[in-house]
């Protein structure tokens, strides 16, 4: 849509990568599906419009690119040729990097501007250290010369989504190979607030760290805990009095040790909190009943009347 003169398009240059908002002003009949051609800080690249926005991103109208062009069957020929040859730039890096001796260096893929001015060769490595891959990049330019190569660090989580392959949870396609378009910040707490092992092979990815699927119900979980009492909580139960040892946030359950009888779980609806029970049947047996203002008003409910 059309929105105070501009016209803004998100544009995918992977099947699974994020989205960057280019201005379309000159081009204004795209639709989703369509692939143009842009510039970008890497070169000219060639991507698929996968949105179309209502609205400019906030503080960004003056910032955005324009799309130069629609793609044109030549420009798509032309990224064919180049991503074919991929491949073979991977095994000739791979082989030079290993007779360099680079330790701790993995050669991940090679990608091509889709006209072939730029190459960028993708690694990891296995320390935070930075790696002197000068020679290297010296060596591949050398027998890339009709191209600019550039050596480009990546993390373990973006290496693993490259890479592809089957998910620790048993999935044939990794999350993050088959709809994850950005990473999120995981911690353990997330872990702990569902009730999931802590033992690394639980909670850990092919990528080493940090399972992404970790946050998928993480707020669920929240939100579900605020509305049952904590562990080791004192409740009242239709069998009687007992400790909160454990809850199930999902079923909206609390798991409570009752004396004598173990552990029984109860509907959250079915206990209350010890401590105001007893403070309410105190109240009652001292003759306060519920239209007792004492809670209110601080005094007895005939405070300040006349005898």
């Amino acid at each position: 849509m059309n929105f105070m003169g501009l016209f803004v398009v998100g544009v995918r240059f992977s099947k699974v990568g994020k989205l960057y908002h280019f201005d379309a002003s000159k081009i204004t009949d795209l639709r989703n599906g369509d692939h143009v051609v842009v510039e970008t800080s890497r070169g000219w690249q060639l991507g698929e419009v996968a949105q179309i926005l209502s609205q400019p991103p906030a503080g960004v109208e003056s910032s955005l690119k324009p799309v130069d062009r629609r793609a044109t069957p030549r420009d798509l020929l032309m990224r064919q040729m180049w991503q074919a040859k991929e491949a073979e730039v991977l095994v000739n890096a791979r082989a030079r990097a290993k007779e360099l001796a680079l330790k701790g260096v993995k050669i991940v893929a090679a990608e091509y501007s889709f006209d072939g001015s730029r190459l960028a060769i993708l690694y990891t490595t296995e320390t935070e250290e930075k790696a002197d891959l000068k020679s290297l990049r010296q060596d591949m330019q050398r027998m890339y010369n009709q191209s600019q190569v550039e050596m480009r660090q990546i993390g373990p989580r973006d290496a693993a989504k490259i890479m592809g392959g089957m998910g620790a949870c048993g999935l044939e396609t990794r999350c993050c190979s088959k709809f994850l378009t950005d990473f999120s910040s995981i911690s353990i707490r997330m872990a702990k607030e569902q009730g999931i092992s802590l033992t690394p092979s639980e909670i850990t990815g092919m990528c080493g760290r940090l399972r992404c699927c970790l946050i998928y119900e993480y707020e669920q979980y929240v939100e579900a805990r605020k509305e049952l009492p904590k562990r080791n909580k004192r409740v009242i139960t239709p069998l009687g009095e007992g400790k909160v040892v454990d809850v199930a946030p999902i079923r909206q359950t609390v798991i409570v040790e009752l004396a004598d009888i173990g552990r029984r779980e109860f509907p959250k609806d079915d206990i209350k909190p010890a401590d105001e029970y007893e403070a309410f049947t105190q109240k009652a047996q001292n003759g306060c009943g519920n239209e007792c203002s004492c809670k209110t008003n601080g005094g007895d409910k005939g405070a300040g009347k006349g005898k």
